[in-house]
Parts: C-alpha cells; structure tokens; sequence
C-alpha cells in the first residue's frame, strides 16, 4: 500500500452504492475491447435494482466514481466455489479517462477490509477472468487472487476462477487488540 501512497494515490475509498454517484457512474466509458469483458455501471445497476443479491460496490476519488464492480451473494456464487460463505465478485471496471493512475490496484488492495466491514460472514472473494483479458488477470494476481486450476465458459471464451481469502483480523484491527 505504501507504494501506490507514493504514487499520489489519495483520498480513495471503496463505497457501497449511493444515489449521489449515479450521474458520474452513468457517464462511464470504455472502449469496447475493454466492454467485451465487463459490464458498465448503468446497465449493472438497473440488474441489481432487482436484485438483492447484486451489491453494486464504487471506487471513489474525492468524493467522485472512479470504478466500479458488484460483489454478488447467494446461488450464483456456487458456479464458481463450493464455499456458501464465498462472494463473487463481477463487472470490474475503471472509467476509462481515468485508467492507468492506480486506482484498479487501490481499490483492490481495500477489497480486504471492506468486505470484513460490510460482509462478515465472506470468508473468501471468487472471480471470473476470461483467459484473452491478460491485463486484468495480471492485476488480480498482483494483489494476492490465486488461479486455482477451475474453468468455466462465459459469454466470450474460456475464463479462469481466481480466489482471494478473506484476511478477518488486519494489521489494523489487530493493533487496536494490543493496545
């Protein structure tokens, strides 16, 4: 983490969604050999508003949308893992105007405690990559997402599940114990 604050990158928080992001989210863009791979903002809402298994989860900068993926729970994880307690993470994406500054990793690298904060019962986080999106994959397994060998078809090709366990004790809550 140190080195992305290095890099500039502050002010960044992980947000459960929140109507005051909707017209920044809704101007997202991506070019559409980026699309092919994920799903924008506003159509992935209109899917959650109906679907309570479906979070929508925003990355923020100063108090604006950055990035944005769901975190899903319920039976559609078990496509990816036996583990009920697993969340499934889907439509990853940074706007495009503001990709390449960090805040894909940045956001990432809070999904830990976001998810002991707001999901307590997660104790795994599964994802789908499809094996032609190298930048992706390379990402996720940047910051500790392991390929465990599985695959499974999706709308454009072969994809590999990833998983990352979920750390429920951090540095952070760990020195509050001691203190």
């Amino acid at each position: 983490m140190k080195n992305i604050i290095n890099k500039g990158i502050q002010n960044i928080k992980l947000s459960l969604f929140n109507p005051k992001y909707l017209s920044g989210l809704n101007r997202f863009e991506l070019p559409p050999e980026q699309e092919q791979f994920t799903g924008l903002p506003k159509k992935m809402l209109r899917l959650a508003e109906n679907d309570w298994n479906r979070h929508p989860v925003i990355i923020v900068k100063d108090d604006a949308p950055v990035g944005f993926f769901l975190l899903n729970t319920g039976t559609r994880v078990l496509n990816y893992t036996e583990n009920i307690n697993a969340l499934l993470l889907t439509a990853f994406s940074i706007n495009y105007k503001e990709q390449g500054k960090g805040y894909a990793k940045a956001g990432l690298l809070m999904l830990n405690d976001f998810v002991v904060k707001h999901f307590p019962a997660a104790d795994e986080i599964v994802l789908a990559v499809n094996m032609k999106n190298s930048a992706a994959r390379a990402l996720y397994e940047s910051i500790g997402f392991m390929d465990d060998g599985r695959r499974t078809m999706g709308p454009i090709g072969e994809q590999a599940v990833l998983t990352s366990k979920i750390i429920q004790a951090t540095i952070k809550q760990a020195k509050k114990t001691l203190i």
